[in-house]
This record gives C-alpha cells, structure tokens and sequence, in this order.
C-alpha cells in the first residue's frame, strides 16, 4: 500500500511527530510512504512536469554491506525527501504572473527522511489553507495527482475544515475516478485498481475545538505557551498591584481560556460557550474582583478568548475589558494579546506522545479499511485511541458554533465533552470568593490536608483547590506540614483563600512531605485526629500515601479516630499507584525528561556518532522511561518491568552497530538509549555506557547522564494543573458526601467505600476501595501488576529505528 501523509489548515505543534509516526508505521508494516507538501495545494497542483536539479539527492538504497534486504531495511535511506530539509525543493520555477510551471509536491519518503521531526514545531511538509480544493475542479486535480503517483491511502492531519475536506474526497471518489477515466486522463487499468481511497484524519488544532475527542493535537502545547506567558506576567502585575488582560485563541471554543483560568489562577473569563449576561457582566466581573481585591490580593488577571461575546452575542473585546477594570474599580491595567506565540514553539511531551499514538493507529485503521468503512477520526477518551466516523465529528463540531448563534448556550456546553462543563464549574468555584454556598453550621467540617512521599508537580494545585473548595463551602482547611512526622509534633495550621492563591504555578510540596507512614506511631497519630477533631483526611502522594491509607483504614477498628471519610489522589512523577492511569506530576516529569533529551541530542548529533545513555527516575515503575523514548525519539529503553541481562545487552550492541553502520556517510546521527534507575541492579548505567564506550568504535562512542532530581521539580505543566483542579474536586466532594452520612450514624464503623482512592481508569473516574486496590498493587516492587502502557516499550524501540535490526 502506497499512504501519503499531509498537514493542512493552521498549523499546530505535534503535527511533525504525527507525519514521522505515519511514515515510519507505515514503512514497519512494508507499505511505500509518502507526503504531500502545502497541504491540499500541493495535493491539487501536484508533481509538476520539469526536470529535476541535477544537484537533487538521488534515490537509490543505500549499500546494505551483506545485510539482507529486509523491506523496512531497504527504506532506511534519503530519497526525495532530503528535499524536505535542503530547501532545494522549495525552490519552483513559477512563470511572470506566478502561477508554478515545475514543483514536486507529492514525495516519496523514508524512514531516515522524518528522524528529529519529534521537537520539530510548526509542519514542516507545510500546510496553506486552499481555495481552489473547495472547488469540485481542485479535487478531481487532487484525485488525478493521488492517481499518478500510485496513492493508495491518504492521512490528512488538520481542524475541522481540513478533515470535512477529507470526507469530501473520499465521498466524491468515485465520481472523481469515473470523470478522469471519460476524459482519458487516467486508463482503465488506474480506474480499477484506484476505485476506492482509503482516508483517516488526525485533529491537529491548537484550539481543541473537536467534538468526540479529549484533545487535539497541539492544544497541549498551546496552553503551555499561554500558561508560560501568564505565569510571566504574574510576577509583574504582582508587583504593581496591576491588572492584566490577557487575549488568547479561540474564535468559536473557550477550551484554552478556560484550562489557562483554571490552571494559571485567574480571576475571571469569558469564553463563547459560556457568554456573560448582556448588560451585566461589568457589574459580575467587578463585583468578583473588588472581593478578591479587599482580602488582599494585589493582581488580577482576566482572560478573554478572541470569540468571546455576551448574550446578546455583541463581541466582548480586551479594550472594552480594561476600560471598566480601569474606569470603574480605578486599577491600572494592560492588555496583552498572545496571538501567533501560542501556536510556536517545541511540542510537549503530551503532544509527542498523542501525535505519535494517533499516527501509528492512523496507518493501522488504512490497512484494515474496507470500501463500506466509513473515514474515521483518530481520536482520544483519557488515554484510550478511538476511531469515530469522520463525517459524524465534524457536524458535532459544527454544531456548536450554531447553537452559540442560536444563543443555546446550554446546547453549546452540552455538545462539549463532559469535562469541559466540569472544568467551568471547577473554575468559578476556586476563583470565586462568595458565602453564598456555604452549608449551615451544623454541617461544615474539619478537613486535614496531609502530603506523603517524594514531591511532585501538581501536589500544591491540588492544595489549592482542596482549600478553595473548603472556603466556598464554609469548611476549615488544615494543613498538616512536614507529612505524619509533623502531625505527631502538632505542625497543623489553618489555610486560607489568599495563603493559596499563587500555589499553582509552585512544585515541590508547600506543606513539606516525606516518607514516613502512620505505623510509626499508629496511637500517637490517632490522638491527634482526635484532639485537631479531624471530620475529614485528604491525602496527596504516591505509594506511600496508598500505603498510609491501607493502614488507617485496617486500623478503623482499633482507633474510631480513623472512623472518617478519607481520600487519596495519587502525585508521584513514577505513575506507580495501582488502578490509576494517571499520577499528578508525571506529565512534568515527562516534561523535564523530554527537554533534557532534546538538549542532549543536540550534542550527540553534532558529534554525529555519539550514544548517551540516559538514567530515569521512576522507581520499579518504567512509566518515565517508557513515555519518554516515545516522546523523544530514544532507540532504546530499558525498564525494571522488563529488566536487562547478558543477551539482551549483546543483541543491542549489535544492532546499534548495524544501524551506525546502515548511516550514509556523512549523515550519522546521535542517539539516545534511555535506563530506568532501577531496571537492573548489576548493568547499571555506568556498565552499559562502558560496554559500548567498548564496543561501538570506530561507528561511535558513549556518554552516560543521569538525570536524577530534576524530574521532580520545576513550574508543573498545566495539564497536571488542571487535573489536579478536577480530581482534587471530586475528592472533596467525596469527602464532604461521606462525612455528612457518618454524622448521621457516629456511633459505627466508616464503611469501607469511605477510605477510597481516587482512579482514572481508562475513559473514566472512580472512588475505588483502598481495599479494592490492594488487589491489584505488587506490593513487593511498589507498582500495579498491570499498566495501559506496557506495550508502548516495544513501539518506542520500533519508531526509533533498531528493533528489526
């Protein structure tokens, strides 16, 4: 099968990484790859008749020295696609009024063509957003290009218009075929064998504005760039005592207003879906910020999405924001308008990895395809690929701009996943500052906040919602400092709405955090819950904060201290707690992972020959190792789940050596092997990297970096941001829930679904038994017995290149 690959309509980061997932999938699985440069243009125009440069790279294999010609093997070559890189086929020859008399659009690749497209921002295939393909003359080009070049499957990565274009095509085919078959363009052999066209689409928008999908490509990246920004001008606005109005993208969806309000702490925002009151959002929004501003706060920052309207559906712009900040509550403010900066920039290890998943099961959706398959969407529920028709996507998708027009402004928020109205609610209630919700005060409570184990990115926005939410509702907040060591010294204060207010943008653990469990004095930690009268227990940490709660919980019996409602939300940058697919902090981590490996390739590449061997934290859990060599590109990875020994380390050797030596001349490149710390306690990283300081020259040498503790702290990412804001509100939820029913009955034993835990699992969120989740924990190694990314070890290795060597 001949797949080509193309990007069209805005750009957006992650959409390189989808390109080199295709194309390498693709060559895996023996088929012959390609691209399609400009987008739909260079699909319509197509490989313009002329000669080539004579200085253009030729495509010839190169010499396999003996090695047999294995079809993946064959492809690990520079065929036209050095065009991609050189710029010498950029250059086409156009005529006096512009229009292209020679150009090649449609290019054959492989496998070494995409190599370091992963931090690649942008697209580097190109996109354009094509007029003449909205005409039914531009798609019979288009289908008369496909044709001539042999295409057999089509990948088209892009927003909504970009994939109702792919739909288009594929329905128009065959009519498309017949037409050029009457008019003798194409011969009846080319008819036959091309009667039917395989497409898939990827979303790539920054906007994240597609319906039956958790998350676009680049959207993850966008809000980084947003978050950086915001997180920047904090500081000066902070020190000022200014206000700040932050413009963002987002014409017709609030999804990159709303995760930077809820992930960088603003005061207020307006996105389409949720249009403030016509003639009342000026008194709604001061009204919010005078009560935020009399408990101390010297900043404000709104943010507007670019679509933002009122009710009445007159737009809401930044200037006439910072005229009623300034003229009515008297605050000096600035506008800010992000703009093109949110789209720039290197994808993050999300992106890399969505982009990635999504391409490989791209190729595999086109190889299984049937002419009565519907195109599908490749798309994403929590850490699940979907595939979902196509055509059924995009008029969800449509279908929210028109009920906006329509001013059915709860269809519009209803159409949206059910995340999005979620985050929305999550938001007023840590932003907001107003008594109105709060219970009577018979039924407020005394919730303890506790931070076990090793510190991770997320822990004090957890915190912070945790506090809020305590605050909204008239309960009182205790912090316990310095983990179950500080409890049995007395270190609990109380928490307020302003203490908390930048703790967002702060890693590490605010309340100070270690190892220790409640069995070092069980009593002791017992008389405490009973003097502070703790109603309620919220924990946050990883293993060991499991751990803690399977003890309080077994002690129920012995201690009625224990008898309350408690809660554990998993952070730990390992992702080792059982049950749950995802740990607050292990998309920072993988953040921190992603650019230090980047950084070290760079020097490995300039040394062309240079292996580093590069150590993980993680623990007995290779989540960090695994999710990085498949956010950077590593060619190997070794885990503790795996493990390493003799002939393991002898076969990689060797097929280093064979793909150093499959290199063209001059074209070497540096490569990364990536170890968990624990994933061997005899070939340590020091030993492998030895073993091939000894064994690569002269195809190359080794270095070794251990990256330790710097993947535990630094900003966390606002993905862990908002998913702390999210869980961390269905725990205190929880918590009140339950300690309200225990009230009722104070005379018996907490049930056990009252000491829970909360799990992503899958496409959903549950409060799982601490008990039930003992059932699926290796206690010994501290991680579950199985993982949703297991697999995802072996595909690393197959995308990087040496596990067919």
């Amino acid at each position: 099968m001949k797949i080509a690959v193309l990007t069209s309509g805005g750009d957006s980061a992650g959409m390189n990484a989808a390109v080199r997932a295709v194309v390498r999938a693709g060559i895996l699985r023996g088929c012959d790859t390609w691209v399609v440069r400009e987008g739909y243009e260079g699909l319509v125009l197509g490989n313009i008749e002329g000669p080539r440069d004579s200085d253009s790279p030729p495509e010839v294999p190169i010499d396999l020295s003996g090695h047999a010609m294995d079809p993946v093997v064959k492809n690990l070559r520079f065929g036209d696609g050095e065009l991609l890189r050189n710029g010498e086929g950029d250059a086409f020859v156009t005529d006096d009024k512009g229009r292209t008399l020679k150009g090649r659009h449609i290019v054959h690749v492989g496998w070494d063509d995409v190599k370091g497209w992963l931090s690649e921002g942008g697209t580097l295939i190109g996109t354009a957003r094509s007029k003449s393909f909205r005409t039914p003359e531009g798609r019979l080009a288009g289908a008369r290009s496909l044709i001539k070049e042999g295409i057999d499957a089509l990948v088209v990565c892009g927003g909504d218009g970009s994939l109702t274009g792919a739909d288009k095509l594929r329905s128009e085919w065959p009519s498309l075929v017949k037409t050029l078959l009457e008019t003798n363009v194409i011969t009846q052999a080319q008819a036959s064998s091309y009667g039917h066209l395989r497409i898939v689409g990827l979303v790539g928008s920054i906007d994240n504005d597609m319906a039956l999908t958790d998350m676009t490509i680049g959207a993850p990246t966008a809000l980084h760039r947003i978050c950086e920004s915001i997180d920047n001008i904090n500081t000066t606005a902070s020190s000022h005592s200014r206000a700040f109005v932050i413009e963002v993208m987002g014409r017709h969806c609030g999804w990159l207003a709303l995760q930077a309000g809820v992930s960088a702490g603003a005061d207020f925002i307006f996105i389409p879906e949720k249009p403030a009151a016509a003639g009342a959002w000026e008194d709604e929004m001061c009204d919010t910020i005078t009560t935020h501003r009399k408990v101390g706060k010297r900043k404000t920052i709104v943010i507007i999405a670019e679509g933002a309207l009122d009710t009445a559906l007159n737009p809401i712009k930044p200037d006439d924001v910072k005229e009623v900040l300034r003229d009515r509550l008297g605050l000096d403010t600035r506008v800010t308008t992000l703009g093109h900066t949110q789209r720039g920039g290197k994808p993050c290890a999300y992106d890399r990895i969505l982009a990635t998943l999504q391409g490989v099961e791209a190729v595999e959706t086109l190889l299984s395809a049937t002419p009565d398959d519907p195109s599908y969407m490749i798309g994403i529920s929590e850490n699940k690929l979907t595939r979902v028709p196509l055509v059924e996507a995009v008029e969800m998708t449509q279908a929210v701009a028109k009920a906006i027009e329509s001013k059915d402004f709860a269809k519009a928020m209803a159409l949206r996943d059910p995340e999005f109205a979620e985050s929305y609610r999550n938001f007023v209630v840590t932003s907001s500052l107003n008594i109105s919700n709060q219970v009577p005060l018979q039924k407020r409570l005394q919730i303890a906040i506790i931070h076990i184990g090793a510190p991770a990115g997320g822990m004090n926005a957890a915190t912070r919602t945790a506090v809020r939410f305590c605050v909204d509702r008239g309960h009182v907040p205790l912090a316990i400092h310095n983990g179950f060591k500080g409890l049995l010294a007395g270190n609990i204060t109380e928490l307020s709405w302003l203490l908390v207010d930048n703790w967002m943008t702060r890693g590490g653990s605010e309340l100070g955090t270690n190892r220790t469990l409640p069995s070092v004095d069980l009593g002791a930690v017992a008389a405490r819950f009973q003097e502070h009268k703790f109603d309620a227990l919220f924990l946050i940490g990883g293993f060991e904060a499991f751990s803690s709660l399977l003890i309080l919980e077994n002690a129920r019996d012995l201690y009625p201290a224990f008898n309350i409602p408690m809660v554990h939300l998993p952070a730990t940058i390992s992702n080792n707690v059982p049950l749950t697919d995802f740990s607050l902090g292990s998309d920072t981590s993988l953040n921190a992972l992603v650019e230090a490996c980047d950084t070290i390739r760079q020097s490995a590449s300039a040394s062309r020959n240079r292996v580093f061997v590069v150590e993980t934290q993680g623990g007995q859990c290779g989540y960090i190792a695994t999710m990085g060599a498949l956010a950077s590109g590593a060619v190997l990875v070794y885990t503790p789940e795996v493990g390493i020994d003799l002939n393991v380390l002898s076969k990689d050797v060797k097929r280093l050596k064979t793909r150093f030596q499959l290199d063209l001349k001059g074209k070497s490149q540096g490569r990364i092997v990536l170890r968990n710390e624990s994933a061997s306690s005899v070939y340590t990283t020091e030993v492998i990297t030895q073993i091939l300081q000894e064994e690569g020259p002269p195809l190359f040498d080794a270095r070794l970096a251990s990256l330790g503790h710097t993947l535990q702290g630094g900003i966390p990412s606002p993905l862990d941001r908002a998913r702390a804001v999210r869980l961390a509100s269905k725990c205190m939820t929880f918590l009140e829930d339950h300690a309200h029913s225990l009230r009722s009955h104070p005379q018996r034993r907490a049930p056990r679904e009252s000491a829970a835990m909360i799990t992503i699992e899958g496409t959903s969120i549950f409060m799982t038994p601490v008990q039930d989740v003992v059932k699926h924990a290796d206690m010994k190694n501290r991680r579950a017995n199985h993982t949703w990314w297991e697999g995802y070890k072996g595909l690393a290795e197959q995308l990087g290149g040496l596990s067919f060597m």
